[in-house]
């Protein structure tokens, strides 16, 4: 079996480098300010939203990439974009693997963009027929069937709703708690940049496939088996649709796929042995 070692290897390649950095200061400069929750906080001008919501501006396609919710998210990612970047990066040269990066980054984020459509369409339309018959159990209904957190102040206002379903107060009260939980949802910001990280998982997995990779630093799995495994991870969280783990599976999913097809076809003329 060959091993991969590329005539000139950096440990930390200009654009790993460079995008570690940037993603640093964001992170520590962004992190404190996450609590504000207003119109004008960092999370709802540069973390992406869905189409149909307020706050959906065009440039968080790309700035969503740069912001992450913890210090576990932003480790992960940074390590993984590392050791997997790193060495395409080496590989095809700083321009083209940059040009990778981003095309991962935003080929996840339109695949999530889309996933959150359908979703928003469907939570969009049953709020309409609420609010055409709104009553106790089309209320409970849909909040049942979208995951709607049900706070203590929601189930007081709906306690007090069914023990006088004449109350007029009491039922604009629940209307006015649908409309903001509602809005809450289609709010909802996506952050980090798993996508593009995908996106060099599944490439490293194309090229370096027998490639060795040590599952925390003790356990040897070949690079093609790991690559496959964590996409049947992926995809069996996303049809499990795991509502509680607030993880963007499609996202993930989106990246893998737009990084494996186009590294697949900038390689297509190449008939090099598979590392």
């Amino acid at each position: 079996m060959r091993e991969f070692r590329p005539g000139s290897f950096q440990i930390l390649p200009p654009v790993i480098k460079n995008l570690l950095i940037i993603n640093g200061l964001i992170f520590l400069a962004y992190h404190p300010f996450t609590p504000g929750g207003g119109n004008q906080t960092i999370e709802d001008l540069f973390a992406l939203h869905t189409w149909q919501s307020p706050l959906f501006r065009p440039w968080q396609l790309v700035t969503h990439l740069f912001l992450h919710g913890s210090w576990d998210h932003i480790i992960f990612n940074m390590f993984a974009l590392w050791m997997f970047g790193s060495i395409l990066e080496n590989l095809w040269g700083p321009k083209k693997f940059l040009t990778f990066y981003f095309i991962c980054g935003l080929g996840a984020a339109l695949s999530h963009m889309i996933a959150l459509y359908f979703g928003s369409q469907s939570l969009i339309q049953d709020y309409r027929l609420l609010s055409e018959n709104f009553n106790v159990p089309n209320f409970v209904e849909f909040y049942r069937k979208h995951h709607l957190p049900v706070s203590n102040q929601t189930q007081s206002i709906l306690q007090q709703w069914q023990n006088s379903p004449g109350d007029r107060a009491a039922g604009q009260e629940a209307y006015d708690m649908a409309s903001r939980d509602m809005m809450a949802v289609l709010d909802e910001p996506t952050i980090g940049a798993s996508g593009a990280v995908f996106g060099c998982l599944a490439a490293f997995g194309y090229l370096f496939p027998n490639t060795y990779i040590y599952l925390y630093f003790l356990f040897p799995i070949k690079a093609k088996w790991f690559v496959l495994f964590y996409a049947a991870y992926e995809l069996f969280a996303t049809v499990q649709n795991s509502a509680g783990d607030n993880v963007a599976h499609i996202a993930h999913l989106g990246g893998a796929l737009f990084g494996f097809l186009l590294v697949y076809f900038w390689n297509k003329t190449n008939r090099r042995t598979f590392y």
